[in-house]
C-alpha cells in the first residue's frame, strides 16, 4: 500500500511516500529555517507563506522520486494537529483538495504519533508495546505506545518543551536557529560542569520542566554582561546540554524501570542530540532493555513519518471527510 504523507506543522514543508508503513519510497523537504534564523526563531506568518509556495512542488517531487503517479497512491495522510495553526492549515487544505480531486481516502495524523512512527522506518521489526520519549520544539512527552493507534501519556513538560528551551538558550548565547544543532556544536568544546545549572522541581513522577533552566541561563548571561564579564559560550552550551539531557534521560529511564518496559525509544527533533543518544544507550543497557533510535534524517519534521503512521491509522479505519479541521493543540491520546 502506497501512502502519500504531507506535513506542514512548523517551518518545514514536507511530502513523502511510504510503502506498507515501513519502507520510504521518497521524502522531500523544503525548509524555511535559514530565513527563520534571521529572526531568531520561527515566525508563523513567514512559515505559512513558505508552505503555500512550496507545497505543490514538494508533493510533485515526492511522486517523481518514488516513480509513482497519483493514481497509484492508495491514501493521503496529513498532519492535522498539533502545530502552528496557519502552517497546519496549508498542508491540510492542500491534502483535502488533492484527496477530493483524486478520489483518495484522507487520513488525519497526529504530529507526535508521526514522530513515533519514524521509528518503524528505521527499525522495520519494531512493534508495540514500547515506551517512547518524544522530544521536539513544541513537545516533551513520555508515552506508553500500547499499539499502533493507542497511546498513554505517562509524563510531559509542564511548561517549555525541550526543543523550545534549546532554541531560546541558543538565541541567548547568540548561536542562532535551530537551537539544538547550534548548542550541540558549541558544546563539543565546552566543559559541561563549568556552570551549576538547576534541575527544576516538578510534581508528577515523569513530568519535566525547562522554564526555570532556561531562565537560569538567561540570568547568568545577563549578570555577566552587567558586570562586564564574558560568558564562555562553549561552557554554557555544554552545561545546559548536560543538564537538559540528564533530566530527560532520568525521567524516561525511571518510567522504563517502574513499568518494566524492555523496549525504549526516542523520537522527535531532540532525538538527534548526540549526548542524549549516548546517555540513553548507556542507561538502557544498565536496565537490560533494548533502545531504538530514529535515523538522524527522520528526527526532525518530515512527511515519511506522517505517511508511516497514516498507514496504521488507515488500517484502523481512521479516515476523515472534507470537514476535517486543523487544531493547534490536541492530545496524542485523542489523536
Amino acid at each position: 500500500m502506497n501512502i502519500l504523507g504531507i506535513e506542514s506543522s512548523c517551518d518545514d514543508t514536507c511530502a513523502a511516500i511510504v510503502r506498507d508503513g515501513r519502507a520510504v519510497a521518497s521524502s522531500c523537504i523544503a525548509s524555511s529555517a535559514a530565513e527563520q534564523n534571521l529572526y531568531g526563531g520561527v515566525v508563523p506568518e513567514i512559515a505559512s507563506r513558505r508552505h503555500i509556495e512550496h507545497i505543490s512542488q514538494v508533493t510533485r517531487a515526492a511522486l517523481d522520486e518514488a516513480g509513482l503517479t497519483l493514481r497509484e497512491i492508495d491514501a493521503l495522510a496529513v498532519t492535522y494537529a498539533p502545530g502552528l495553526i496557519g502552517a497546519v492549515l496549508v498542508g491540510l487544505n492542500f491534502a483535502k483538495g488533492l484527496a477530493f480531486a483524486a478520489q483518495k481516502p484522507l487520513v488525519p495524523v497526529h504530529h507526535l504519533r508521526g514522530h513515533i512512527a519514524a521509528l518503524y522506518l528505521t527499525h522495520p521489526t519494531l512493534q508495540p508495546p514500547f515506551l517512547c520519549l518524544v522530544a521536539s520544539g513544541g513537545h516533551s512527552h513520555i508515552v506508553a505506545v500500547q499499539d499502533y493507534t493507542h497511546f498513554q501519556v505517562l509524563g510531559r513538560t509542564v511548561d517549555d518543551a525541550a526543543g523550545e528551551a534549546f532554541d531560546k538558550v541558543s538565541r541567548t548565547l547568540g548561536l542562532g536557529y535551530p537551537g539544538g544543532p547550534a548548542i550541540g556544536k558549541a558544546a563539543a568544546s565546552g566543559n559541561p560542569r563549568a556552570y551549576a545549572l538547576p534541575t527544576p522541581h516538578v510534581e508528577g513522577a515523569y513530568n519535566v520542566s525547562f522554564s526555570g533552566l532556561k531562565t537560569a541561563v538567561l540570568n547568568l548571561v545577563n549578570q555577566a554582561r552587567m558586570q562586564g564579564r564574558e560568558v564562555c559560550v562553549p561552557d554554557m552550551a555544554a552545561s545546559f546540554q548536560f543538564r537538559i539531557t540528564e533530566i530527560l534521560a532520568e525521567k524516561l529511564l525511571a518510567a522504563a524501570r517502574d513499568t518494566g518496559a524492555k523496549q525504549i525509544c526516542l523520537a522527535g527533533g531532540v532525538a538527534a542530540n548526540a549526548l542524549l543518544r549516548e546517555t540513553l544507550t548507556a542507561g538502557a543497557k544498565r536496565l537490560g532493555a533494548q533502545l531504538f533510535l530514529p535515523a538522524l534524517s527522520l528526527c526532525g519534521d518530515n512527511a515519511a513519518m506522517v505517511a508511516a503512521q497514516g498507514y496504521y491509522e488507515y488500517r484502523a479505519g481512521h479516515t476523515a471527510d472534507l470537514s476535517l479541521n486543523g487544531l493547534a493543540t490536541q492530545s496524542i491520546e485523542e489523536g
